[in-house]
């Protein structure tokens, strides 16, 4: 294994969530040996940039998996489908996110785990997803704030709620409200919902997850590249002094009312 981190050769991490990050490699590669019949159909028909994308996020998850687990990387795999949870070792909860060369993978011991990520320096016309599919209160301070990272803490918040309860963006995007002071407002009742927000690497993360423990908030990771081809267990490093903002999330008589 390349590097010299405090994860190499890992402990197996034991919180209940953690987020892993990696940057996808510049140059294309061939189909690697250890992708699994299902994922050689499903990227049989993907063009380059598209599968690079795909086999890198299955080598993250299976490197993520290992960081967790202890197990070999070339012994891990997700369900076949939507890479919701893994198939070896059992017992985890996936989510996936990609973004501009990045991806996110995070992994939860509970069902209902959602990662999103957003570039930082990401120049898009935010006001207009906001008057469009924002709640009233949404665009009243995000229009007033006038802040592209004000947006992106909403816009990945939400993103990774919709992943974690398993919904699309279609006709969903209002099922979580952001306040400016980053409080949170969904539509799932009584399952003990947390949310976290940080930046690192040049993008915003989000993490919404289920739990009945409240850490204070997940672990993040950062796993560098190595030779994807022959699946060694990569040098994983720990963001250990990452800031994370934990956001307060429940369910008000209101948003039930209103069915939000």
């Amino acid at each position: 294994m390349a590097g010299t981190s405090n994860d190499s050769n890992p402990e197996p991490v034991r919180a209940s969530v953690s987020v892993w990050l990696g940057r996808q490699p510049l140059e294309p590669y061939d189909f690697p040996d250890w992708l699994g019949e299902y994922e050689r159909e499903v990227a049989s028909s993907m063009a380059t940039g598209r599968l690079m994308e795909y086999v890198h996020s299955r080598w993250l998850i299976r490197q993520s998996l290992y960081g967790v687990s202890g197990k070999a990387p070339h012994l891990c795999r997700p369900v076949h489908g939507r890479p919701v949870a893994s198939a070896d070792p059992e017992g985890w909860f996936l989510s996936l996110s990609h973004s501009h060369g990045m991806s996110a993978c995070g992994i939860s011991s509970h069902r209902g785990i959602g990662v999103d990520i957003e570039p930082v320096f990401r120049d898009s016309n935010w006001r207009r997803i906001v008057r469009r599919w924002f709640t009233e209160k949404e665009q009243d301070w995000l229009l007033a704030q006038s802040s592209q990272e004000s947006f992106l803490k909403a816009w990945t918040l939400k993103e990774a709620w919709l992943k974690a309860t398993g919904r699309g963006i279609a006709n969903n995007l209002r099922t979580l409200e952001v306040t400016a002071d980053l409080e949170l407002t969904g539509d799932r009742p009584g399952e003990n919902w947390h949310a976290a927000l940080t930046e690192a690497e040049g993008f915003m993360i989000a993490v919404v997850w289920q739990d009945e423990s409240a850490e204070a908030a997940p672990q993040l990771h950062l796993v560098h590249n190595n030779d994807e081809a022959h699946m060694q267990p990569a040098e994983l490093e720990r963001v250990g002094e990452q800031p994370w903002v934990i956001c307060p999330l429940q369910q008000t008589a209101a948003a039930k009312e209103n069915g939000q």
